[in-house]
């Protein structure tokens, strides 16, 4: 008999049914647990983080960036300004084909390649709803034409601001210096703090140097925003506190004739207070025009400037490097007379040549027929090679390099302003150091002449002449006279002479003796410079000096005419005026420029004349 057969177990399918109902009941519940223990934790646990959180987001701190000091000359010259521009502006989210509307607002005004891809590197970096500049400094014809366009260009506007403008350019950009935008390399070291907002900061000269004192305080604002980020209203507003005015010790008429006198030529002047070391003119030929550097010069025109051979960045009066010439003859002159070598009438026989004993090598005279008998005033006075050449072998190179050091030679002046570099007061030593080698009696010889190895940076030079004019105060060139409230005018900071080196001469008629003798360089019967002190209502002192750029054989005479600019000789001339009571000192290098005599010293005669008149 076949067995039961039941189509239908009941009993099976509610088991399997309970169980399914129980396991799903078991998971429902986990997943509940997991979303309560969740609840809790953020609603209870993270409390404080997310009340924190949601306030930050219905409130923001907004920083507001001050307005920049100004930079005056010492005669109340606006150096760098803060003046008024316009950009053009673009909301992202109110454009809606933004490339198309860049190709029709340049067929209104000039838009560049590198406009354009700057602008488009901001768009990633902010908000939608956030203008983004696409052109700086619009030209008042500019503002015009899209002032009557603007109608068809919905979130397109011109926006007023401020722009760091330097009105002398050319003129004081290696004095100055300018501002640009903030690097990365800057943000590592910046008081991030204070710097919210700002997007530029010095970068040289003066605007670098006094960076602190310009920038001023930060302020910011409490605004409401909505989820989005837009501005609902503003809460509550600190003031930012704007930089100080910035007070130079520079005289810009003065400037302005050294920098005409330089006109077409390379070189440097230095002109200073020979009491305190302020500094009254520092020229650099040829010079540049900062204003491109503020929102970042194009590619092409920097490296024009890099590329150009008369190397307009360079500032050659704190970085031009150069042989002295006949300019370091007055300072051998007072170290042979205090290391009792030399006194005033002491002669020397001049024939046109110097040999040392033993040697057929004929070291020239400038003058070929020579100076005859001379003693230390002549021999400054007219420029006697031989006389300096007898000197400096008597002296040796130990005594000539601790002369010159007592002068600074070799050393950074620590002007206030960034990027001086030293000179070179050549030593035993030093060769040993540097090329491994023995030093040789003939370059002694040439040391005491200003060249070879020695070299002398041009607001060194005015630093030691000032020295010799003051009578042994070594002092610190500085740009920075004082700092005022941009609101008051009234000073806050001013500049505080340090402790002036004294240069320690045993006979103080020793400094008189060299006055004397560089005196008569300009008012001397045979002065080297005499023809530029004729006719002056005071009396002045100085030296020329030529720097030889290339070396000649002694079977060769140099004939300017036949040399290449860019191998002819240095011009210098160091000076003081009145020789009674110096009210300046100034050093002054024409690059390629031939003699000192003619020159350096008829650009001196005209930086005294016009600066003694107006004092």
């Amino acid at each position: 008999m076949p067995a039961e057969f039941h189509l239908k177990d009941a009993g099976y399918e509610y088991r399997l049914i309970s169980r399914r109902i129980y396991f799903a009941g078991m998971i429902m519940f986990l997943l509940v647990l997991l979303i309560v223990i969740r609840v809790f934790f953020l609603q209870v646990v993270m409390h404080d983080h997310f009340t924190t959180l949601s306030q930050h987001n219905r409130v923001k701190i907004q920083p507001i960036a001050p307005i920049r000091g100004l930079i005056f000359s010492s005669d109340g010259v606006l150096l760098a300004n803060n003046r008024p521009s316009f950009s053009l502006e673009i909301v992202p989210e109110q454009v809606k084909k933004i490339d198309r509307t860049i190709n029709e607002l340049s067929s209104l005004i000039t838009i560049e390649s590198k406009d354009i891809e700057r602008f488009k590197k901001q768009i990633k970096k902010k908000h939608r709803f956030i203008s983004v500049p696409l052109k700086y400094n619009l030209s008042d014809d500019e503002v015009a034409k899209l002032s009557v366009n603007r109608h068809r260009y919905p979130g397109v506007e011109v926006v007023a601001g401020l722009n760091r403008f330097y009105p002398l350019a050319e003129k004081l950009a290696h004095v100055s210096g300018y501002v640009g935008v903030i690097n990365e390399e800057e943000l590592v070291t910046l008081d991030t703090s204070n710097y919210k907002g700002t997007s530029h900061i010095g970068k040289l000269g003066a605007e670098q140097a006094y960076e602190g004192l310009l920038h001023g305080k930060v302020g910011h604002r409490q605004v409401e925003v909505n989820a989005t980020g837009r501005i609902i209203r503003v809460l509550d507003r600190t003031a930012p506190v704007s930089g100080k005015n910035i007070f130079l010790t520079l005289d810009v008429s003065l400037q302005n004739l050294a920098v005409e006198a330089l006109t077409d030529k390379r070189g440097a002047i230095v002109a200073l207070d020979p009491e305190d070391g302020s500094v009254l003119a520092l020229v650099s030929s040829p010079g540049y025009d900062p204003n491109p550097f503020v929102n970042g010069i194009d590619s092409k025109s920097y490296n024009k400037l890099l590329g150009s051979k008369d190397a307009p960045l360079l500032n050659r009066a704190l970085q031009g490097k150069y042989p002295a010439g006949s300019t370091i003859k007055p300072f051998l002159g007072l170290g042979a007379l205090d290391y009792g070598l030399r006194n005033l009438l002491d002669e020397t026989w001049c024939q046109g040549w110097y040999s040392l004993k033993g040697s057929k090598h004929r070291y020239r005279d400038w003058k070929k027929q020579g100076h005859g008998h001379t003693n230390l005033v002549n021999a400054i006075a007219q420029s006697c090679d031989v006389y300096f050449y007898s000197l400096a072998h008597e002296m040796g190179i130990d005594r000539i390099n601790e002369v010159l050091d007592k002068f600074g030679f070799g050393r950074k002046t620590n002007i206030d302003i960034i990027g001086e570099v030293a000179g070179l007061n050549p030593s035993r030593e030093w060769k040993r150091r540097t090329y491994g080698q023995a030093w040789f009696p003939g370059e002694t010889l040439i040391v005491g002449i200003g060249q070879g190895s020695s070299l002398v940076t041009p607001i060194h030079l005015a630093v030691a002449t000032a020295a010799i004019a003051n009578r042994g105060k070594l002092v610190q060139p500085h740009l920075y006279a004082n700092a005022r409230d941009s609101i008051s005018n009234e000073i806050v900071d001013q500049y505080v002479q340090t402790e002036v080196e004294g240069i320690d001469i045993q006979d103080l008629e020793h400094w008189q003796q060299i006055i004397d003798s560089m005196t008569e360089v300009m008012h001397g019967a045979r002065g080297t410079a005499r023809r530029y002190g004729k006719g002056a209502a005071y009396k002045m002192a100085g030296k020329t000096g030529t720097a030889q750029v290339i070396a000649i054989a002694q079977d060769e005479e140099y004939k300017k005419e036949e040399v290449a600019e860019e191998f002819r000789d240095h011009a210098l001339f160091i000076a003081f005026a009145p020789v009674d009571d110096p009210k300046i000192a100034l050093a002054i290098i024409v690059e390629n420029g031939g003699s000192g005599s003619s020159a350096a010293a008829p650009i001196a005669r005209r930086l005294f004349d016009h600066y003694l008149r107006v004092k």
